[in-house]
């Protein structure tokens, strides 16, 4: 009696690698991404936390790993966008204490490109359409970003003040309202009202803004 030879048992073929692989920790970002995106063009309320998860390609109760609300997801995108720049204007005029005119001069001048920047306006223009309806993110952005912007040149200028550089009888809280006046106004001209820029020589628009408030407008003898 023959017997047949039994199939040898044929091993299974590994599964090709994936070409990529999503960091874990570069999932918040991609949420807020995909926030920014969703809430530009819903709006705030409309925009739907599922929408934005598929988006970010995970899933919608996924997204509450990170961000347990819509207005938790906001709060984070006000410190991703908006949030850096402040921090960055604390850390240049704790830095320029020494020389205040000019870390005044660094921080208009960083500020300059960085409003060139649709989605970091975006974010402030997102807060004041729903300010009325949601105070809390008024506070929030107040607290967390203007305020902490606004204490740090205020600082500088009375450190200007105390060295000489700037007259002792300026009143501080207005110096600062005229120095980042022109900056916002300059932003809204720009990305909100579609006017023509002067951001493509943010050099340039720093310095007539110093010239201006160094030296005012009236003509002197």
């Amino acid at each position: 009696m023959h017997y047949m030879a039994s199939p040898k048992p044929t091993k299974a073929r590994p599964r090709p690698a994936p070409k990529w692989r999503r960091r874990a920790d570069a999932r918040p970002e991609e949420i807020v991404e995909a926030a920014l995106a969703e809430f530009t063009a819903r709006g705030f309320e409309a925009a739907r936390m599922e929408d934005i998860a598929k988006a970010a390609g995970i899933s919608k109760a996924a997204i509450y790993l990170y961000f347990p609300s819509k207005l938790a997801l906001l709060e984070a995108l006000i410190e991703a966008k908006v949030g850096t720049l402040a921090q960055q204007m604390q850390t240049l005029a704790l830095a320029g204490h020494a020389d205040p005119l000019m870390a005044m001069r660094m921080i208009a001048t960083m500020a300059a490109h960085r409003l060139s920047d649709v989605n970091l306006l975006a974010v402030p223009r997102l807060v004041i359409s729903i300010s009325g309806r949601f105070p809390e993110i008024a506070e929030y952005y107040r607290t967390h970003i203007v305020d902490k912007a606004r204490g740090a040149l205020e600082a500088l200028i009375d450190a200007g003040k105390s060295k000489g550089a700037i007259r002792a009888e300026i009143d501080t809280k207005a110096a600062a309202r005229a120095f980042i006046g022109p900056l916002l106004f300059e932003a809204l001209w720009t990305h909100v009202l579609k006017g023509e820029t002067a951001l493509n020589d943010p050099q340039k628009l720093i310095q007539h803004q110093f010239d201006i408030l160094l030296n005012g407008l009236e003509q002197r003898a």
